[in-house]
């Protein structure tokens, strides 16, 4: 369950600075889902996959890839505005997620603007565990279409 969703339209008039984008919670963490990741990623790290590893490097066991953390915020981004209004996401990895870490993705609409003809809105985002604990942090900018 990845709280998947087929976008609504979403106007650029409709959308005001403040504007909260709807969260996107993501079940917990499972060593299945990261091993699954490393092979889809072709990061093969061990301290993504071995729990002894994670405990021999000293970061008490096996840690999420941050890609795929950052990826759980991007699902958000595409959830709100569509798969093609993105036109730029910029994120930095700011803690550990760690098994068993429920991810809820959040944004707040800061700016609206034009651009190359377009009508486009700035934000930021992060992704944080069920402890508020934030894991990434960022920023994306989108292009959304007119009503008329």
């Amino acid at each position: 369950m990845t709280n998947a969703q087929t976008p609504a339209k979403l106007y650029y008039e409709d959308v005001q600075v403040g504007d909260s984008i709807p969260k996107l919670v993501k079940p917990a963490l499972t060593h299945v889902q990261l091993v699954r990741y490393a092979g889809a990623s072709g990061d093969f790290n061990p301290l993504h996959t071995d729990p002894k590893f994670g405990e021999m490097v000293g970061t008490g066991g096996i840690i999420a890839h941050g890609m795929l953390i950052m990826g759980f915020v991007g699902q958000l981004l595409s959830n709100y505005v569509g798969p093609t209004a993105l036109r730029k996401f910029g994120a930095r990895f700011r803690g550990m997620t760690r098994l068993d870490d429920v991810i809820t993705c959040t944004g707040t609409i800061t700016e609206k603007y034009e651009a190359d003809g377009e009508g486009r809105i700035a934000g930021k985002v992060q992704a944080a565990d069920q402890n508020g604990d934030v894991k990434v942090s960022g920023t994306f900018v989108a292009a959304l279409p007119r009503r008329s």
